[in-house]
């Protein structure tokens, strides 16, 4: 009866679980970041995707090279973005990418306009209320895992 009562505590769900480094399933990554990366993979695939190829899809007449360029990153992006879904941890290079270019353009080019407050009605206020969200990526990154496995590695290779 014991037994049978040790068994079914265990198997219960457990908040606290969500937030314990997993040494078995995860490389000591709590389940929760994968769980948010999961997400944040599954958003890039669907929203990204979807925008980069209706945009390449509809375009009419010659690109301009930059705006070419941006929509074909963001598309083969989007397009990749499923791996992570599958091996969360193994495509946090591509998270830290968006960490970097969202929050290097609200700096560069959304800051500069709000601090003037021209931002709002001007035709990157839209792109900055999205790059906002660059916070979902900033908490689901299980930073101690990153630069334990991608920074301060020993390996040479």
């Amino acid at each position: 009866m014991q037994s049978a009562t040790v068994i079914q505590t265990s198997s219960r769900f457990s908040l606290l679980k969500l937030f314990k480094r997993d040494d078995d399933r995860y490389e000591g990554v709590p389940p929760i970041n994968i769980y948010l990366l999961r997400l944040l993979y599954t958003l890039m695939f669907l929203f990204l995707s979807y925008d980069a190829w209706t945009h390449v899809l509809n375009h009419k007449g010659n690109w301009a090279v930059t705006d070419a360029t941006a929509w074909c990153v963001w598309l083969g992006y989007g397009a990749i973005s499923w791996i992570g879904i599958i091996k969360p941890l193994k495509m946090l290079p591509i998270v830290l990418l968006e960490i970097v270019y969202k929050t290097a353009w609200l700096f560069i080019v959304a800051y500069p306009l709000w601090t003037k407050n021209e931002l709002a009605g001007s035709p990157v206020e839209g792109t900055t209320n999205v790059f906002l969200l660059v916070i979902l990526p900033i908490v689901a990154m299980p930073w101690p895992y990153f630069f334990r496995t991608y920074i301060w590695t020993k390996k040479l290779s």
